[in-house]
């Protein structure tokens, strides 16, 4: 080997010595940088000349676990996902109130029915009368305020979607302006290493809001594509757009019709062209935006179900009145029926009517629903919650002649008669043939509006001043958002007599006890079915059973679903700091291992120097000698 040769070599030995110092001492500097991946110089021997050769540097290298990047990816979004789940369960369950103690709906309504005991032992007392009065506004106030932080939750949920899409919109731009930098390709030198890290942090920010997939190119260029197969980005990047509502209500729904949906969207809008929902495609199904998603239009929806559900049935439990038909006079023979007094029948109220067919000897349960908004005509057997029952919905708009044409149109194959004896009257007979249908029983259930209409049942609680009947119209059910506008019966307030008195004719005696004791068995003992959207019971068996049992059931599973939330949280944490180690372990700057390898190219730097040195005094050596 001749100086020069070894002249080079050197050289080459230096240069490549001095890149990995620079590198140590960026690793060890960067040491605690969030998403830094340690580097290290690429060397390959080069050849110089015919028998010497040298070192050549041949790219930087990122130490990273491509498998176990994307592990901790898909952990971070599913430990995301958690998280804000445990979160709002643990803050509504902070809503309902501890079981244990004052101010929570069972509570409030244990000391309503404290009140009415009290009431049914002295209903001549003025004090009596006023706390039972008190105690069903302060059980109205509760049911209020429950609501309203079900729908700030909601709320909740909607600005961190927001904040979400502003987060990932971000995301979303660098990666692609990454990307486009790493078009020209070649090979992968400390500035391109440090935009990969840049982009990777960009990257895994995308993959706690969503579940993504990653796929690199051999330009080390990214496309990032959802779970369900849309694509985010690659080298331009499509755009996130959500339209939060702001406040939140009952009302506010999602809805897979854009024409009834009235809560923020999420589209996003590709480069080139053409939008996509987000959201009634499903397409996220982990991270913090699906976990927002499903708490904003599926868990808090259904948490307000449930005290929707308990207003209702405590509503009704007090103020319907069920009435048995009147056999038929004998005038209509032989043809037989009952009678029904549709008097005070309201919007939503509900005619019972069972008849046999004994050309299959079946019996059938017939609901007919008043229904003052044809618009939502024809209704689903679910919009009643009797499993057993076969609904009917009939226009009551147009009047009595109307509801028996309408009537007997739908039911006149059945061989049912329907007519209009008189006012209000409606008449239901069977064909008289033996061998066809035989009406077997009739009753009707009415909304009581009136505080003295005579009978016990009494309307002790109001939807926003107007009665409860359980009404179905085009803007949904009345039950919707029932719980928060419930409030005690104003008229009520103004004369708690009222909780006595049923009838000024005659007038009912200052002792008794009649309509107190009513309003307290059904509160208290009377059985009620509940509807299967408050996800306890289902629909071909709804849950049965008494206010308190139903309302123990709410706590119960809030209790349960928070406690599981939370553990499924810890768990994830878990798991996602596991993986977290094992990429610090590969991926992370060791400062001792980083000591070790400076002093390693101090000596080789040194040794570098020596040869070069000696090198020149050979020449020296021969210049001199010339």
């Amino acid at each position: 080997m001749g100086l020069s040769q070894a002249l080079s070599t050197a050289m080459s030995g230096l240069r490549a010595t001095q890149n990995s110092l620079a590198l140590v001492s960026s690793n060890v500097a960067n040491a605690e940088t969030p998403g830094y991946v340690k580097k290290t110089v690429n060397q390959v021997t080069g050849s110089t000349g015919d028998y010497g050769s040298s070192v050549l540097i041949n790219g930087v290298n990122r130490q990273l676990d491509q498998y176990l990047q994307s592990q901790v990816r898909t952990e971070a979004s599913g430990a995301a996902y958690a998280s804000i789940r445990s979160t709002f369960l643990s803050n509504l369950q902070g809503v309902y109130g501890n079981p244990a103690e004052s101010g929570t709906i069972e509570s409030s309504f244990n000391a309503f029915l404290t009140a009415l005991q009290g009431l049914s032992t002295s209903p001549d007392s003025q004090s009596a009368r006023i706390g039972a009065v008190n105690a069903a506004a302060s059980l109205a106030q509760e049911l209020n305020s429950t609501t309203q932080g079900i729908q700030n939750l909601r709320a909740n949920a909607e600005t961190g979607i927001n904040e979400s899409v502003i987060v990932a919109n971000n995301a979303l731009k660098q990666i692609a302006a990454i990307n486009t930098q790493l078009q020209a390709g070649g090979k992968t030198d400390a500035s391109t290493a440090a935009l990969l890290d840049q982009r990777d942090q960009y990257i895994d920010q995308l993959s706690e809001l969503m579940d993504i997939r990653v796929v690199t190119n051999n330009l080390n260029q990214v496309t990032v594509f959802t779970n369900s197969g849309v694509q985010l980005v690659g080298t331009e990047a499509a755009t996130l757009t959500f339209n939060p509502q702001g406040t939140m209500t009952p009302n506010t729904l999602y809805s897979n019709d854009p024409a009834k949906s009235n809560v923020g969207t999420l589209t996003i809008s590709f480069p080139h062209g053409g939008d996509y929902d987000l959201v009634s495609t499903n397409s996220f199904r982990s991270g913090k935006i699906a976990a927002y998603l499903e708490l904003r239009d599926n868990t808090l929806v259904k948490a307000q179900t449930q005290i929707d559900q308990f207003a209702a049935a405590m509503s009704s439990a007090s103020s319907d009145k069920s009435t048995d038909g009147v056999a038929a006079p004998a005038s209509v023979l032989p043809a037989a029926g009952y009678d029904l007094d549709l008097t005070g029948l309201q919007s939503g109220n509900v005619i019972h009517i069972t008849y046999r067919d004994n050309t299959t000897n079946t019996t059938h349960n017939l609901s007919i629903v008043r229904v003052d908004d044809p618009s939502v005509l024809p209704l689903s057997n679910n919009a009643t919650l009797d499993p057993n029952d076969e609904v009917l919905g009939i226009d009551f708009s147009a009047g009595m002649a109307s509801v028996v044409s309408q009537l007997n149109a739908a039911l006149g194959g059945a061989d049912l008669q329907f007519s209009n004896p008189s006012g209000s009257t409606l008449r239901v007979l069977d064909d008289g043939a033996p061998n066809r249908s035989d009406v077997l029983a009739a009753s009707v259930t009415t909304t009581m509006t009136s505080l003295t209409s005579g009978n016990p049942e009494v309307p002790f609680f109001t939807d926003n001043g107007k009665a409860y009947s359980g009404a179905i119209s085009a803007a949904g059910l009345q039950m919707t958002g029932l719980a928060g506008r419930i409030s005690i019966n104003t008229a009520l307030l103004g004369d708690p007599s009222r909780t006595v008195v049923y009838s000024t004719n005659p007038l009912t005696p200052a002792g008794d006890n009649v309509r107190v004791n009513f309003v307290l068995n059904q509160l208290s003992t009377g059985t009620f079915r509940y509807a299967p959207q408050t996800g306890i019971g289902t629909t071909g068996a709804p849950f049965t059973g008494t206010l308190t049992n139903f309302v123990r059931q709410i706590l119960s599973q809030q209790g349960e679903a928070a406690t599981a939330a939370k553990q499924l949280a810890d768990g994830q944490n878990v798991v996602l700091s596991t993986l977290k180690e094992k990429v610090t372990a590969t991926s992370g700057v060791n400062i001792d291992d980083e000591m070790a390898h400076l002093l390693a190219l101090q000596n080789a730097y040194s040794a570098n120097a020596r040869v070069m040195s000696s090198i020149k005094q050979m020449y020296d050596t021969l210049i001199q000698a010339m």
